[in-house]
């Protein structure tokens, strides 16, 4: 683990872990131990620390719920708000580039939540964000691969789940599952939360979203 955490650039990481010739057959039986065992990992970890459940707690209580991520943690930070949004309202995604982080920290509240999502190579904006949103009473929740993340110094929560891959990218199926798992258990907590699932099903069927073959 520790000499992973020492290959911080996918050049570093290629050479590495794919320099040396090797089949196609035998990466593909590669990647799928280290994804496997990385998500049971991530699994066990959440378990353990219960870090989930409280997150899923303060996101459920809330009045307003932000998330954002920049760079590749952008993609996970939009795939969490389309996720929590079917169960959750007033779910918004947020970043530093657009101005919409801003506009956040104007208003923040102490009932409202952040989740920020880093991982390494970590976007410094990430945990400013995350740090003035908590210095202006809001309340943080970290989805992250490390203890000593940047963006952990503002955590209310910490999610920790390994990236750890066999690949010359780090993995992301663990984070993908702590997202999933913090959606699912915040739904499931959330007053309203069936009522506004049934109203988004007779939206679609209205607007025509999803037309039955």
């Amino acid at each position: 683990m520790t000499r992973d955490r020492e290959l911080i650039t996918p050049g570093q990481r290629f050479g590495e872990r794919l320099g040396r010739p090797t089949s196609a057959e035998s990466l593909q039986q590669k990647v799928h131990r280290a994804e496997r065992d990385t998500l049971e990992l991530g699994w066990q970890t959440m378990i353990d620390d219960g870090s989930a459940i409280t997150a899923a707690g303060l996101v459920a209580a809330a009045r307003r719920r932000f998330v954002t991520g920049a760079g590749k943690s952008y993609a996970l930070a939009y795939l969490l708000v389309t996720d929590l949004s079917v169960g959750l309202a007033q779910v918004q995604l947020v970043d530093a580039a657009s101005g919409q982080g801003v506009s956040a920290l104007t208003d923040v509240r102490p009932t409202d939540v952040l989740v920020a999502i880093s991982l390494r190579r970590y976007r410094p904006e990430t945990a400013a964000l995350a740090g003035a949103f908590a210095e202006r009473g809001g309340r943080v929740v970290a989805i992250t691969d490390a203890i000593d993340s940047p963006v952990g110094a503002a955590a209310e929560v910490l999610i920790t789940v390994p990236t750890t891959s066999a690949s010359h990218v780090d993995t992301v199926t663990a984070v993908v599952s702590a997202c999933h798992l913090l959606t699912t258990l915040a739904a499931a907590s959330a007053k309203g939360a069936r009522r506004r699932i049934a109203d988004r099903e007779l939206i679609t069927d209205q607007l025509g979203l999803y037309p039955q073959e």
